[in-house]
């Protein structure tokens, strides 16, 4: 490809990446079942490890119940009227990070034990790239916890057993197709903060980048407080992670996000957003630091501060992405189907990369 021609391309997909020499280990209909092997392995590793049982899960859920997941607050949610329920509004999932802890209320579920389902969402402001589509697919899980399970240790303890759940799943596609195992044993953690004094003149971005790479797995706790620099690793909600208590380490937060480094694509990628969840206390203290006290009214926040929702843990894990990673495809889009623009159809094509 010409200079020309790649600034070009820079300007309209800036997150594409197009690796040299790319060339899949395996084709698409091998690709897909594999896949599901794949998603099959871990959905048994998740109920016999974590102790989550699977359920189904809604694909939509009734507006203005503030059930639906706000993420960064920006992204526009998909919805629509239902004719033969008064017109009642309903909004495509963004995530089920809420409507999973009242699921374990409504469901009964027993002290450390949890759900685990497939949730599939529309973002229609995803801006293209390897690792992001309009389309997510994600396993969605809630652990029941108590009390005393609300710090940085039990934390700790809930991503190395997802981490060690991964490294089996490497030596199973391993044995299955021949992919090299390339996880570390152990994960590496780290605060946000702590990334950021690290990297003082790196954007966050390129801070997962650079402690991905040297590590390949990573952890990076905090996400969502502010830094002492004034400014935000990333963005989250003020209602179900808790990212303001105060943690043994002398930060903040109590979730995270967990990043492995990809070495077919040669770049950090999140595979899990997880934590924590906000208890009534820092539930009013993580709403008023966003301005967002009206949202005490909804539905959730009232039962939340009404002890009506048990306490817990949960996250999602992208899977399309686990499915890159386990099986090194470099597009997300060699994965799962999806729209795509035409042009990046055809640039992808030419380095081998077909998108579904």
């Amino acid at each position: 490809m010409k200079v020309e021609e790649q600034s070009q391309l820079k300007s309209k997909f800036p997150g594409l990446i197009l690796p040299e020499a790319y060339q899949p280990s395996m084709d698409v209909l091998t690709t897909s079942y594999a896949f599901q092997q794949l998603k099959n392995f871990l959905g048994l590793n998740f109920e016999t490890e974590m102790r989550l049982h699977w359920i189904n899960a809604p694909l939509f859920v009734q507006k203005g119940t503030g059930v639906n997941d706000d993420l960064n607050g920006i992204e526009r949610p998909v919805g629509f009227r239902i004719r033969e329920v008064d017109n009642v509004e309903a909004e495509v999932v963004q995530s089920l990070a809420k409507w999973k802890r009242m699921a374990l209320a409504k469901y009964n579920i027993p002290m450390h034990q949890g759900i685990y389902t497939d949730m599939h969402a529309i973002r229609p402001d995803e801006a293209p790239d390897n690792i992001h589509s309009i389309f997510v697919d994600q396993w969605d899980w809630e652990l029941k916890i108590s009390a005393e399970d609300r710090n940085i240790e039990f934390l700790k303890k809930t991503v190395k057993k997802l981490h060690a759940i991964f490294r089996r799943a490497e030596s199973f596609m391993h044995k299955q197709y021949g992919i090299q195992p390339n996880l570390p044993e152990k994960i590496y953690f780290i605060h946000s903060e702590e990334l950021l004094q690290r990297y003082p003149h790196l954007n966050p971005s390129q801070r997962e980048q650079a402690i991905t790479k040297e590590y390949g797995a990573v952890f990076i706790i905090g996400i969502g407080g502010q830094l002492s620099n004034g400014t935000h690793h990333d963005g989250r909600s003020p209602d179900y992670d808790d990212w303001s208590t105060p943690n043994s380490n002398h930060f903040f937060g109590l979730n995270g996000d967990y990043i492995l480094w990809h070495p077919t694509l040669n770049r950090a990628v999140e595979i899990s957003s997880m934590g924590i969840r906000v208890d009534k206390e820092s539930l009013v203290k993580q709403l008023e630091l966003k301005g967002e006290g009206r949202r005490k009214e909804l539905l959730y926040h009232k039962m939340l501060l009404n002890d009506e929702l048990p306490l817990t843990i949960g996250g999602g894990i992208g899977q399309s992405r686990a499915g890159m990673y386990f099986l090194r495809k470099v597009h997300v889009g060699e994965i799962s189907v999806g729209l795509w623009p035409e042009e990046m159809i055809e640039i992808c094509k030419e380095h081998n990369i077909r998108l579904l």
